[in-house]
């Protein structure tokens, strides 16, 4: 693993795996069949890059995400791996630029769309495979949440190419990693069910009060930060965009009902601009290969545990803090059970989604540590099978909640409902308990109850709250038969018999609620933070001329690591995480020159030696005019900047006019517009 851990750190800058990789990279090594379960952001897409560079032949990764698949070649290209990507996203120049790069030899990834599959087998044939990767590969299980029938052909492709596979995905219970199982592989594959536990995450749930003011104080205490907002509906995410850019915050709507082409260039927007908050139902985040968004919100409950923590996991994904807000109330509870019940599923699989629910309702409502709860439910524990530690870092450990004995009142609910014959929903049965002869209580004869007027020890706003909990712990459940009204599940009867104690939190005042949703986590000292904001303001430069999305130039834990560490040299700037031969060389003198504040920084070998031994005072003077010029004479225009390969053959070919200079490769009309003349002025020195 020598040569493992030398390609780790010199093509993808880091000094250690992350838990879990190492084992699956030397499996994949070893030509092992391979099932991998990791979190979202745990590293999976490395477990299959690296081993491709060290393995003969050409990896193939298989996937249902084009923008990621888009997304990852250029990262790869960055770091100077040659990948390619034959997607129906494709030009017609760059599907032949990647068959030329196969049939040379050239190419040690190719991605693919699972639906060009089928008429690839010839191809993969002659161009020597010999590895397959199989990215989300959930998605071949016809009971998994995202079935792709296109999948179904891949177990074939391995039986024709007879090569290792390894499949990858982030969720997957024991029923859909059997039916991966039987699906992509001839034997059973090793299994790897990695630690679901993504520390660098601040869990936060929140009942809505306010929803709209909740979400717009939370997205204002963090200027400059991406992040994602997840609606219920469409709309939603409109009113949210147009709301927050009417405050200064950029931000963006995108849903399923927008055009491919619009949606392609929000995908676009989102990864390229810094700070850009986007409002998304959930067509949004797959795909989305942005490692440094510092959040995610729900602003509505989503739909199960599963989706709630592939949901989460998009933000953070460089390892840098990253926080979580989901707002629920009673309305997203009756909603979800009612989406339930009303679908196509058989009885069996309707339980098993109420009971996936109810494990996130449970965290929504939890005394106690929500990670501790969510690692449980994905069969993490600690050690000897014990339950695993609180975390610290959820709002429930920041703030234990203070809790009550509440039998009594959820018996006095029930008996409400059971008495109007659990045929209305909470408002009736509220009105009822508080004693309120509204028209419709006096019509049906309810102010004759004995549970009429029962329930005035408490406000209005305490018996939401325990009809929104008495609907998460599945006490109680809307009816679709009867408009929602609320019915007893059987949890209520031993609570009804006096069998089973009711344990319900108080919820904390709106105010106090709103002002600690609202208040940011601190991402770096903040003696640090002006440094960082440089080093983001260099970054969004060099992305901004390059059209490049600014984290394919360095994601945001590794400037904070400059920013924190603040290296000194070259040498010290290669230790850091994130930093790897190929962007040490292309990047690491401009942001070094950031840290340190130098005027005129020491050039690099590795420069001397790309612009020739004998042009390397030449290429440091046209390296500095360059600099100098990056945005323009006056400083405030668009930045344009120039690679160091550029710089390279211009020293080389020393142009003497500007007609020769123009012919050198890379030298568009921009890039002579702002550099000609200082460039000629170098070169035509004594």
């Amino acid at each position: 693993m020598d040569h493992a851990h030398a390609v780790l750190h010199d093509v993808f800058g880091f000094e250690a795996f992350r838990p879990g990789q190492e084992e699956i990279v030397r499996a994949i090594l070893a030509g092992e069949d391979v099932l991998a379960i990791m979190p979202t952001g745990g590293g999976k897409s490395l477990c299959y890059q690296l081993p491709a560079l060290l393995r003969p032949g050409v990896t193939v990764v298989i996937s249902p995400l084009i923008a990621l698949m888009r997304d990852q070649t250029r990262a790869l290209r960055e770091q100077g791996v040659a990948a390619g990507a034959l997607t129906s996203g494709n030009s017609e120049e760059e599907t032949e630029e990647v068959f030329a790069a196969l049939d040379a030899g050239a190419l040690k990834l190719l991605y693919m769309a699972p639906e060009r599959l089928s008429g690839a087998g010839q191809l993969l044939s002659r161009i020597g495979v010999s590895f397959l990767a199989v990215d989300e590969a959930h998605c071949v299980s016809q009971w998994g949440h995202d079935f792709r029938p296109d999948y179904l052909r891949i177990g074939e492709l391995r039986r024709r190419l007879g090569v290792p596979v390894a499949g990858f995905t982030a969720t997957a219970d024991a029923e859909t990693r059997a039916e991966i199982g039987t699906r992509l592989f001839s034997a059973p594959p090793r299994q790897f069910l990695r630690g679901f536990d993504r520390p660098n995450l601040g869990l936060r749930f929140v009942p809505k009060n306010g929803p709209r003011g909740q979400v717009m104080d939370f997205v204002a205490a963090r200027p400059g930060q991406s992040g994602i907002v997840y609606c219920g509906t469409r709309k939603k995410t409109e009113v949210l965009a147009q709301a927050m850019n009417a405050e200064g915050i950029r931000a963006m709507a995108y849903h399923g009902g927008m055009e491919a082409e619009e949606r392609r260039a929000a995908e676009i927007r989102f990864q390229q601009e810094d700070g850009l908050v986007v409002c998304a139902t959930v067509a949004f985040g797959m795909g989305i290969d942005k490692p440094d968004i510092r959040y995610v919100v729900h602003a509505d409950l989503p739909k199960s545990i599963e989706a709630y923590y592939q949901e989460i996991g998009r933000a953070g994904r460089d390892g840098a803090p990253a926080e979580t807000m989901t707002l629920f109330g009673a309305d997203d509870i009756s909603f979800r059970r009612a989406q339930i019940d009303e679908g196509l599923a058989p009885m069996e699989r309707k339980e098993a989604d109420h009971k996936r629910l109810n494990s996130l309702l449970g965290i929504a409502e939890s005394l106690t540590c929500r990670r501790a709860r969510l690692l449980a439910y994905f069969g993490e524990t600690g050690d000897e099978g014990a339950p695993p530690e609180p975390c610290g870092n959820c709002d429930i450990c920041a703030d234990p909640p203070e809790s009550f004995d509440g039998t009594e009142a959820a018996q006095k609910l029930l008996s409400a409902a059971i008495r109007t014959g659990e045929y209305f929903g909470a408002g009736h049965l509220i009105s009822i308990l508080l004693g309120e002869e509204t028209e419709k209580v006096r019509a049906r004869g309810h102010d004759q109850l004995p549970t009429f007027g029962v329930g005035r020890d408490l406000s209005k706003g305490q018996w939401k709250t325990i009809v929104r909990q008495m609907l998460a712990l599945d006490i109680l459940r809307p009816d679709p038969s009867r408009h929602g009204a609320l019915r007893l599940t059987e949890n209520a009867r031993p609570v009804l018999r006096g069998e089973a104690v009711v344990a319900l939190r108080k919820d904390r005042m709106a105010a106090q609620e709103r002002r600690r949703s609202g208040k940011a986590r601190a991402l770096i000292a903040e003696e640090d933070e002006p440094l960082l904001a440089a080093l983001k303001s260099r970054r969004r430069a060099l992305a901004e001329a390059a059209s490049l999305p600014a984290y394919m130039v360095f994601n945001d834990a590794t400037l904070i690591a400059m920013a924190t560490e603040r290296p000194a040299n070259l040498d010290a700037m290669m230790s850091l995480p994130g930093i790897g031969a190929k962007k040490l060389e292309k990047y690491g003198q401009t942001f070094l020159d950031v840290i340190t504040g130098a005027a005129e920084p020491a050039p690099h070998p590795a420069r001397r030696k790309l612009a020739g031994r004998d042009s390397g005072p030449l290429f440091d003077r046209l390296a500095e005019a360059a600099r100098a010029l990056e945005r323009g004479e006056s400083g405030l225009d668009k930045p344009v900047s120039l690679g160091q390969p550029l710089l390279a053959r211009i020293a080389a070919e020393a142009p003497h006019d500007r007609a020769a200079l123009s012919r050198i490769s890379g030298m568009d009309d921009q890039k002579l517009d702002r550099f000609a003349d200082a460039f000629l002025a170098v070169l035509n020195e004594g």
